[in-house]
């Protein structure tokens, strides 16, 4: 891997941890479109959920207190019959269409909340959730923003979202890693696994920011924190977009 760009990703692995620690989501979006311009796919599907497991883990142990556990048990059931279909699906998009996942999710949050009459406090809805976000996390990578649409009619407050949300995406990125890891195996040979000194740079970059993230996540009351989430989220999504559509067509 050159230099420069092992540079690149452990300085965005930094930023990124940093906007997830205050949003629970946000970080890991920019961070997908960053490893998925500079690397393969599947390099940049296991590069990004080694990073995103460290950040949303070290995320989850300083919000320990608020984790909704029983939210957690039925997204996991949800979670791993989503791993069953796609392990015997073997899907494997491409650069343009994981820029047009990436741009289009974000989108979600603009949802009316009257129109949404999902609750992650619900077991059918927890696994719902479970199986929908971790089979969005394989193809696109990240599955945070829809996620939210199973919060959004919950009473949890910012900190219980972020630490809840935390785990599911452990469990989301974890099949991820399997699924991408297993692809990376089978089509070029276990020597192309990123480096394990990128891991070892980018890790406690990442912890820091997220460190830092919750400090400020503190400071936001619970209807700033939605209102800039959704401005931020969308912006990111239109960029990717744009970028699909490039990609697609030129």
């Amino acid at each position: 891997m050159p230099i420069a760009s092992a540079i690149l990703i452990v300085i965005t692995a930094f930023f990124t941890a940093f906007l997830s620690g205050i949003f629970g989501m946000a970080g890991g979006l920019i961070l997908m479109g960053v490893l998925a311009t500079i690397l393969p796919i599947p390099q940049a599907m296991v590069t990004h959920g080694a990073l995103q497991i460290t950040a949303n883990s070290w995320r989850a142990f300083l919000l320990r207190r608020h984790i909704h556990w029983r939210i957690i048990g039925f997204f996991l059931v949800g979670a791993l019959v989503a791993a069953g279909v796609f392990f015997l699906l073997t899907l494997h998009p491409q650069k343009p269409m994981v820029f047009l996942l990436l741009g289009s999710v974000p989108f979600l949050v603009w949802l009316p909340r009257r129109w949404i009459h999902l609750d992650a406090r619900k077991p059918l809805h927890a696994i719902m959730c479970g199986f929908l976000a971790s089979g969005f996390s394989i193809v696109a990578g990240i599955s945070s923003t829809l996620i939210d649409i199973f919060f959004v009619h919950t009473s949890l407050t910012r900190h219980e979202i972020v630490a809840t949300k935390a785990i599911t995406q452990i469990i989301g990125h974890s099949i991820k890693i399997l699924y991408w890891g297993l692809a990376i195996v089978r089509l070029n040979g276990a020597h192309s696994w990123p480096p394990l000194w990128l891991f070892a740079l980018a890790i406690p970059l990442s912890m820091s920011g997220t460190w830092l993230g919750g400090q400020v996540l503190n400071r936001f009351s619970d209807r700033g924190f939605v209102k800039t989430l959704r401005l931020l989220i969308s912006a990111i999504g239109l960029f990717y977009i744009g970028r699909g559509v490039h990609l697609l067509f030129f």
